[in-house]
């Protein structure tokens, strides 16, 4: 499982691989994190439930980084803790978050741009592009 970013010439660009769809998930948020620089305080700060539904597995991810990118915003809190319970293209995600003490770059939103989830050597990957 793991990240790194990968050139793009206006947005940001992040490839992501793991062994299944949940860790795929699991990996796109470290990614995302690590994208914005994220810097967060020790201690636990927020929890946050929710649940999800798509037509196919990369419009849950985009779904699922969105819904993430949303809270962090909102919350002001980076995901150290996630844990994903999937069924289909049905997600449930519990988040848990400490305070951002220091971001250096900001992601607007998760595009559709390219997008698609393919089995590899390495398992499941993909790229996926954010808006800046």
């Amino acid at each position: 499982m793991g990240y790194c970013e990968v050139p793009h010439t206006a947005d940001l660009a992040l490839s992501v691989w793991a062994k299944d769809i949940p860790g795929l998930f699991l990996e796109a948020v470290r990614g995302m994190a690590a994208l914005m620089e994220l810097k967060m305080e020790p201690g636990q700060y927020s929890t946050r439930e929710f649940t999800l539904a798509a037509e196919d597995v990369e419009s849950l991810l985009v779904a699922f980084l969105s819904e993430v990118l949303y809270w962090m915003e909102t919350d002001q809190a980076g995901y150290v803790d996630i844990e994903i319970r999937m069924e289909n293209f049905h997600l449930l995600a519990c988040l848990v978050g400490n305070p951002i003490k220091e971001q250096s770059r900001q992601i607007k939103a998760v595009t559709f741009h390219n997008l698609a989830i393919q089995h590899t050597e390495r398992g499941l990957e993909t790229v996926i592009v954010f808006d800046v």
